[in-house]
């Protein structure tokens, strides 16, 4: 039976929400990724080039920290190197997200941080910073967005690339990456009428604490 797979609920939550990807507008085709700590050693993290509406359980592979696969007959993402860096470097992440989300890729490809024009941007720190330009599928690139987001952010953009979140679970890097999109929205929108006025980052400090039950 399918819930022998070892590891199956973290394994169908990934096969889950990268369905969501695609209805949410996060993403189009088979890119994106997404990735979830299982234990100290051990993460499963989506398929390369299986889309979205095909990937089952068995097919999410379960990759050690240094990159073998133990478990899954597909190749894991190409984008491994770079989730295995965030886990690598910050041990409290649980739940990493790669997106290609239009408004805030918009901004990646402008090499432009979102600053806080939406409380709601309190999800990923006082902005999405920007990590550096990097070729994708590359520990560079991993290297990169763990650089931008440092001890304190939630989210970066990988310039001209798209948007990477982390949290402490999958489901939690999966409403940051909904967050980082929705501010984006709106700051792109705010701009194109007149100048955002941009929240202080004591007030942003002062909302992350109240945010946790958002939406419950």
């Amino acid at each position: 039976m399918t819930q022998n797979i070892p590891h199956y609920d973290t394994r169908n939550a990934i096969c889950e929400y990268g369905r969501s990807l695609l209805e949410d507008d996060l993403t189009t085709g088979t890119g994106g990724n997404l990735s979830a700590r299982l234990d100290e050693d051990h993460i499963a993290i989506s398929p390369s080039g299986v889309p979205y509406e095909e990937i089952a359980p068995s097919d999410v592979p379960v990759v050690r920290t240094d990159g073998t696969v133990v478990e899954g007959e597909i190749d894991p993402s190409t984008e491994l190197p770079m989730h295995l860096e965030v886990y690598e470097q910050r041990p409290d992440v649980g739940g990493v997200v790669h997106t290609h989300s239009p408004y805030a890729t918009t901004f990646a490809s402008l090499g432009e941080a979102i600053p806080a024009s939406h409380y709601l941007l309190a999800f990923t720190g006082t902005e999405v910073p920007v990590a550096e330009y990097e070729t994708h599928a590359t520990q560079a690139l991993g290297d990169a967005a763990v650089e931008a987001l440092g001890d304190s952010y939630n989210a970066t953009l990988l310039r001209n690339h798209g948007v990477l979140t982390a949290d402490d679970s999958l489901e939690d890097a999966y409403t940051v990456a909904l967050m980082v999109e929705y501010c984006a929205r709106i700051h792109h929108q705010a701009c194109a009428i007149g100048e955002p006025e941009i929240l202080p980052d004591e007030e942003i400090d002062r909302l992350r604490g109240k945010l946790d039950s958002y939406g419950q």
